[in-house]
């Protein structure tokens, strides 16, 4: 079908009005222009089976009744964007395994770093003591801590603090109401570096780096599609009744934090080998070698923190604190892809805001109320068109030839060879998948592509088996370095691989690559 339509028709959304138009009458409205469907610059246009919809310019729209209307929910008037450099701070997941490394093989010899005088230290911790129930006396240990942490992990302390902009509101809600010293925040810098997806090479999961049964004996679910370690208010909640038991049981905050670290047997030990002190300082020669560093690079995180603009660190102003956030309860099965795609808001952004959702799925569970949380303009646009939003959702349902939990956790890769007269919609309904995964796991910022290009695909349809055998490619298990390539860059080339599988199936202990090294991509 001819459709006319405009090169601004969407660009600016006007208002609803205009968007919403006749066809016939489009070019009545933009003074005169009028400009065919063949003459736009559109990189994928084509009328899907299951749905009315047209792709212009990597957006896709709905046709309905003569009119063109955007598929995706329209924004509401004081909607803000996240700034999306802002994002990839929090996005960034390799802090956690550089703050595990640096805790675990602390030296504490003294560190030459001018910039922070001994006299000025010993004032500044002085006062910090004052105001707080741990024990931040001046010693040489911790300022050669903290001296480290200045010199060398200045970056991973900037994107600390970015995230935190976001985190620690909620942290402090939580132990306040649980009677905590609100200092305790910075205990999940030093357990995960504020990465709700963390997982310790022991199986310790979350901000809060909860073991599966502590997990559970403090009320937390952990299935094949949920685990709420990963929820940061629910671990939250957990870690204070946590600490609060641990401080009942030694009386002594510092005890305390290492007893979360070890555990209380570990911490009973080192007491009875120590003579029977319960000064921290003079138990950690007695404990573990990671709980020897842990209480003291606690202490330097609050103080770097707590004296931040003293060391030029910027003040970062938050475009999405925890209150500017709001949640919905889900009353259907409903995938991050439809999230991102109906609510026009980009998918890490909803597994930022939705961490303890394993599959990218939220799923609908008799007795169980699973909700979603995003900035809150976007879940005011949930709650405008919910009825709307259920109803593609179970179109979309009927029109799968598979179960989905079997969609998204296949692991089955294929390279397409992109052929004449290809187009993403086209392949992406050849393999059951979507366009905006298409997207994902090639890296195209938009829907160009050429003649004779590879494409990386995670099929959800059953394809010829021929197809699959001369498809696959050793591409698949293996990946050669290149210049400026990092461990965070190749995991977020290949969707299901995590930078921590790729230390462990390399035998990989630290960061730095070698251009031409070949890796291991599949324990296959």
């Amino acid at each position: 079908m001819k459709q006319v339509i405009t090169a601004l028709l969407f660009s600016a959304f006007g208002s609803p009005a205009f968007a919403q138009q006749p066809l016939s009458n489009l070019h009545k409205n933009i003074q005169g222009i009028e400009i065919s469907s063949d003459s736009l610059n559109l990189v994928d246009q084509e009328i899907l089976k299951d749905t009315d919809s047209v792709l212009i310019d990597g957006k896709r729209y709905v046709i309905a009744e003569e009119k063109i209307i955007p598929y995706g929910y329209a924004d509401h008037p004081e909607a803000k964007k996240i700034d999306s450099i802002w994002m990839n701070e929090f996005l960034n997941a390799g802090l956690y395994d550089t703050i595990y490394t640096d805790i675990t093989n602390l030296e504490f010899e003294p560190v030459d770093y001018i910039d922070l005088p001994t006299d000025t230290l010993k004032v500044r911790l002085a006062k910090l003591n004052q105001k707080t129930p741990f024990n931040v006396e001046y010693n040489p240990s911790l300022e050669s801590v903290i001296k480290m942490f200045l010199k060398n992990k200045r970056g991973f302390l900037t994107r600390v603090m970015a995230r935190s902009q976001f985190y620690f509101p909620l942290f402090e809600q939580s132990l306040d109401n649980h009677d905590i010293p609100l200092e305790m925040k910075y205990l999940a810098v030093i357990e995960s570096a504020l990465n709700p997806k963390a997982k310790s090479r022991v199986g310790a999961t979350g901000i809060w780096q909860f073991m599966y049964p502590t997990g559970k004996a403090y009320g937390l679910e952990v299935s094949s599609y949920v685990d709420e370690r990963s929820d940061p208010m629910r671990s939250t909640d957990a870690a204070c009744k946590y600490l609060g038991k641990l401080y009942e049981m030694f009386g002594d905050w510092d005890l305390a934090l290492a007893a979360y670290n070890s555990g209380p047997g570990n911490v009973n030990k080192a007491i009875r080998r120590s003579g029977g002190s319960t000064n921290y300082w003079n138990l950690r020669t007695y404990l573990p070698r990671e709980t020897a560093g842990y209480v003291p690079a606690f202490l330097a995180t609050m103080y770097i923190m707590e004296y931040a603009k003293e060391h030029g660190f910027e003040d970062y102003k938050t475009r999405a604190a925890y209150f500017e956030t709001d949640t919905i309860r889900v009353k259907r099965l409903i995938t991050f892809d439809q999230i991102s795609e109906y609510l026009q808001i980009d998918r890490e952004q909803v597994q930022f805001f939705n961490p303890s959702y394993k599959l990218d799925i939220i799923p609908l569970i008799d007795d169980k109320n699973y909700s979603l949380r995003l900035p809150r303009e976007a879940i005011g646009r949930f709650v405008a068109n919910e009825d709307s939003i259920y109803a593609r959702v179970d179109k979309e349902l009927k029109l799968r030839e598979k179960a989905l939990p079997e969609l998204v956790e296949t692991s089955d890769q294929i390279r397409y060879r992109v052929k004449s007269g290809d187009v993403l919609g086209k392949i992406a309904e050849k393999y059951g998948v979507r366009v905006s995964e298409l997207k994902r796991w090639n890296g195209l910022r938009n829907n160009n592509i050429r003649i004779g290009q590879r494409l990386i695909i995670y099929p959800k349809k059953p394809i010829a088996t021929t197809s699959n055998k001369t498809s696959k490619t050793s591409a698949s298990k293996e990946y050669i370095v290149r210049s400026g390539d990092s461990l965070w860059s190749i995991a977020n080339k290949f969707p299901g691989i995590s930078i921590k599988n790729i230390q462990e199936w390399n035998d990989i202990s630290g960061s730095k690559l070698k251009p031409g090294t070949k890796l291991v991509l599949c324990k296959c």
